[in-house]
């Protein structure tokens, strides 16, 4: 059995790379090859340290030379923090007896079989919730007889969790205080549209417990990581945690020469720049000799692993000593780190870790590889392309193939122009993998979307399939992959819905194409032939589109060239808001009833245009009949906020979707509604009127 992975990114730094690259060579610098010990990492680090910061003082001297910007000439120094660049399957079921329900929902993976990590797991019989700063484990069944068994407080802020084989593993953020290293923070990302992969910025605590005590859950073993969580995938026993991590430490310096004074348009004389250029030299050997004063343990990151055994605490100090599984490749990508940590849940054996030296990005993973992208923009410098104008975004992708152990094999990289929105602008099929893309932002003109086809070759991930110049003038909002097709929206005052064939690889090309007001965020397949989509209705104004209420569409995909919308269905005004909007977690389509479950927070009374929703209507699940046939209908809804409750609630921008609902649970005839602080158990024939409701205390 495929056990593990290990996996990791990079993307070079196109500014600064020192080199004049085509995409081929580009490609080929970007490979990963392993690193034999800590004395090559620590060089690597301090030559990537000194690169950005000679790229820096070069690109200062020369504004200053052209007078690009005005400078001091004499009596000025900027110290700044030159490193930190700112990078903005389902439990097993029950016997179906009286003890536990016969169908019943779980989480909303991407793939089939790649459990994806959440603050809500379940079974036929149990509910196993992350709230109020505690592991709540629920007797769900039977539904009216619902009750809490145990909370079991988690060290830090629990975020997410696996559950499986009498596990459970919790996956926390803690404060910089927690932990020997960390404190640079963030935000998560779920959607990615004005945002990037970085983790929360907080270190991470993988805690394990053994469930045989569903009322006494025990503590068996605690992994810190100095880094962010990233990701998180469970194949089989395997759990696999993408953590990333800053240098620990950063290292200061001018990047002006103390002296320089004000001045405005370029350089007037030979005399001054000549003295203007030796003050930047005697800076840059002034900046070299501290960075190579620096040693590994000044920005090394750390991880160290606790299991709690019968025989005592076996604890290992530092995973990473020894920079055993590190990986590098030969062009500049900062000084952070990104590690992934894989264990078997069910035995107490050592975690095995791989860092790379590189930037996070997007994780997309199948049964068989881990992918991960990364985002970067031309800003000046050398570039994969020859003319930085044609490609002025790109991203590099790193393929790791899962491998026994619990380990991973490194198999190629790959560069594709452009960003990927998420993890649903990816996936792998008959062993080729596919992106869809969006190089540059609305509203500039330049703006396009790429599909490309990456197949697994000699030289690494090589494109064999190209898709592009794609809806110009509108970004990517959502895409889904589904076999050899896949459906793109991308959106600037309506919604294109593209229809792509992929059946041959190597050509792909767009089969149809359905324009309609609004766009979708989320795509979810009820069969092989419908979509059903949640997005944002759009009000059209001329040049650009105000987005308005949430909108549910289905979607007739059956005759590729003719895509249809088959029904539709808007839920309140605009500011009215779901975290299935942004989360796909969020999202539960439960097939045997043919129900859509969905946190809602609803505002009606706008004025239309660029105007909020004046009044709170709704807080709660809303549940919807879903029939490719007969469309959309409103089945009802479970409240949880009150309208007095939510002051503000309605002005909420649309890339920040939010509600106090998180989650829910279908077991047979039943709802479960999940909050952060509440969950509330109601019948299918009677959503208004909860008959069980259970703080999260």
């Amino acid at each position: 059995m495929r056990r593990a992975v290990l996996v990791s990114v990079l993307v070079f730094v196109a500014a600064g790379c020192g080199r004049n690259t085509s995409p081929e060579a580009a490609r080929k610098l970007a490979q990963l090859s392993a690193v034999e010990g800590c004395t090559d990492v620590e060089k690597s680090i301090r030559a990537q340290l000194i690169e950005e910061m000679e790229t820096q003082l070069d690109q200062n001297l020369q504004s200053v030379l052209t007078g690009a910007q005005c400078y001091r000439y004499f009596g000025y120094e900027d110290s700044v923090n030159a490193a930190n660049q700112g990078y903005s399957a389902a439990p097993p079921s029950a016997a179906p007896d009286s003890t536990s329900a016969k169908e019943y929902s779980t989480t909303n993976n991407q793939v089939a079989g790649v459990d994806e990590a959440d603050m809500l797991k379940n079974d036929a019989e149990y509910l196993y919730v992350l709230g109020e700063g505690k592991l709540n484990i629920i007797r769900a069944w039977p539904a009216p007889q619902a009750h809490v068994v145990s909370r079991t407080p988690i060290t830090g802020e629990p975020k997410k969790l696996f559950v499986e084989k009498g596990r459970a593993v919790v996956l926390s953020s803690l404060t910089s205080g927690d932990a020997s290293r960390g404190g640079w923070y963030g935000r998560e990302c779920t959607y990615g549209y004005d945002c990037n992969f970085t983790g929360d910025g907080k270190p991470l605590l993988v805690s394990v417990f053994d469930l045989s005590d569903l009322a006494n859950p025990r503590l068996i073993r605690e992994t810190r990581f100095s880094g962010s969580l990233l990701a998180s995938r469970r194949i089989g026993d395997a759990v696999h945690v993408v953590v990333t991590a800053p240098q620990a430490v950063r290292p200061t310096y001018a990047t002006w020469p103390e002296g320089l004074q004000w001045s405005c348009g370029p350089v007037d004389s030979f005399e001054k720049a000549l003295q203007i250029q030796g003050a930047f030299a005697a800076l840059r050997a002034e900046n070299r000799a501290k960075l190579e004063a620096l040693t590994i343990a000044d920005f090394f990151p750390s991880v160290m692993d606790t299991r709690h055994e019968a025989s005592g605490d076996v604890v290992e100090a530092d995973l990473l000593a020894g920079c055993r599984n590190f990986y590098a490749s030969k062009v500049t990508d900062g000084a952070s780190f990104l590690s992934v940590g894989s264990f078997d849940l069910t035995r107490s054996e050592r975690m095995n870790v791989t860092t790379v030296l590189g930037r996070p990005g997007a994780v997309y993973a199948s049964a068989d590889s881990l992918y991960v992208t990364a985002r970067h923009e031309y800003r000046g410098g050398d570039w994969y392309y020859d003319a930085p104008e044609q490609g002025a975004e790109a991203s590099t992708v790193h393929r790791f193939a899962f491998v026994d152990g619990p380990a991973t094999a490194y198999q190629g990289t790959g560069i594709v122009k452009g960003r990927v929105l998420n993890q649903f602008a990816m996936d792998e099929h008959d062993g080729f993998f596919r992106l869809a893309t969006t190089t540059g932002h609305v509203p500039s003109p330049d703006v396009h979307s790429t599909v490309t086809v990456l197949q697994q070759g000699p030289k690494g991930l090589e494109t064999v399939g190209l898709l592009d110049k794609l809806a110009p003038t509108e970004d990517i909002r959502s895409v889904r992959f589904e076999g050899k097709r896949a459906f793109i929206v991308t959106f600037k005052k309506t919604d294109p819905l593209f229809v792509i064939d992929l059946a041959d690889p190597k050509a792909p090309v767009i089969a149809g194409e359905l324009k309609i007001p609004g766009f979708s965020t989320y795509m979810h397949m009820l069969d092989d032939t419908h979509l059903l989509a949640m997005g944002l209705d759009a009000e059209d104004h001329g040049s650009f589109a105000y987005f308005q209420g949430v909108l549910l569409q289905i979607f007739d995909v059956s005759d590729p060239k003719n895509p249809a919308m088959t029904a539709r269905y808007v839920i309140g005004t605009r500011g009215s808001s779901s975290e299935a909007l942004t989360n796909h977690l969020a999202f539960n389509y439960f097939a045997p009833k043919k129900l859509l479950a969905v946190p809602m927070t609803v505002c009606e009374d706008s004025g239309g245009g660029g105007s909020y929703g004046q009044k709170l209507t709704f807080g709660g699940l809303m549940l919807f009949d879903i029939d490719v046939t007969s469309g959309i209908g409103y089945r009802g809804g479970v409240p949880h906020a009150a309208p007095a409750e939510s002051q503000g609630a309605c002005n909420t921008w649309w890339t920040n979707a939010h509600s106090q609902v998180k989650r829910s649970v279908f077991m047979d005839d039943y709802v479960f509604s999940v909050a952060e602080d509440l969950v509330q158990v109601a019948p299918l024939s009677r959503l208004a009127t909860p008959i069980v409701s259970l703080p999260l205390e």
